[in-house]
């Protein structure tokens, strides 16, 4: 067994967290991955009162620890950077295009609901209720809402306050940010929080996209999945690409990051632009 934690992950230790994390999370971990995981997995060494990995992998593997720890393990694995209107044409297509488009059928929804799937700390789904907000504002009658989900419980919990420094929403205009975000009355400090009628039209859930049943009852007019599939093998991607989709609407929009593609995967989607894609009708 290890004696001091700086020893670094066995190998064998490696292979199995790797396995376990691919198991659950869907996330796939290669041998260049070893050193990001064990700087990750210090804090939880400090948090549990452990002296090395050896001893964290035994927990694990050997004991309960699994049922206990797992939650905590993908969160320390998923990464998670985001920021308020990121890749902004998206949600200028959103605005300009996909919403006037869904919103004039004659079967369309009375209520528009849009999913951020893969929401982290909460920026992404924040900008969505800003740009509806604002439609809504000239489109009288036109209601919302958003579903945002993660993996990771810690990022959840961050979103869910909505609670932000001045840095971070500094992509937002000044107009929307004197809207749609509150000074803290404590002097001295940068935070801002987003107003809480913003924050009654967001569901933040946990979600694992590896379950086969999301728990998702309602079609979506779009899925905003950006960023994420990166962390997956190509079957993977594939795999959550169709439970995704299959949570649209007919016609409805899918947004994935810009170094993502759906090429050559068996999916019902037309592409439109780089990074986004309509349900086909049929």
């Amino acid at each position: 067994m290890h004696t001091e934690q700086e020893e670094g992950i066995s190998k064998r230790d490696f292979k199995r967290l790797c396995e376990l994390i691919y198991e659950q999370a869907g996330i796939c971990l290669g041998p260049e991955k070893q050193t990001m995981l064990e700087g990750r997995l210090r804090r939880r060494l400090k948090a549990l009162g452990m002296r090395n990995y050896g001893e964290y992998c035994a927990h694990l593997f050997e004991g309960h620890g699994i049922d206990e720890e797992l939650v905590s393990l993908i969160d320390v694995v998923t990464t998670n950077k985001t920021d308020f209107f990121r890749e902004i044409r998206h949600f200028e297509y959103l605005e300009r295009k996909a919403l006037p488009d869904l919103m004039s059928r004659p079967d369309g929804q009375k209520e528009f609901l849009i999913w951020s799937a893969g929401c982290s700390s909460g920026e992404e789904p924040y900008t969505m209720a800003i740009v509806l907000s604002e439609y809504a504002g000239r489109h009288p009658g036109f209601r919302f809402r958003i579903l945002a989900t993660d993996i990771s419980t810690t990022v959840l919990e961050k979103a869910e306050l909505g609670v932000y420094s001045e840095d971070v929403i500094a992509p937002v205009e000044m107009a929307l940010r004197k809207k749609y975000f509150l000074r803290s009355k404590q002097p001295g400090t940068d935070r801002v929080r987003v107003v809480p009628e913003l924050r009654r039209m967001i569901e933040f859930r946990r979600l694992n996209f590896m379950e086969q049943d999301y728990g998702v009852r309602e079609r979506m007019g779009a899925i905003f999945c950006r960023n994420v599939l990166i962390y997956f093998d190509r079957p993977t991607q594939e795999e959550i690409l169709g439970r995704l989709i299959r949570h649209l609407v007919p016609g409805g929009y899918l947004f994935v990051g810009h170094s993502e593609t759906l090429h050559d995967m068996n999916l019902p989607v037309i592409p439109l632009a780089p990074a986004l894609y309509r349900k086909s009708d049929g």
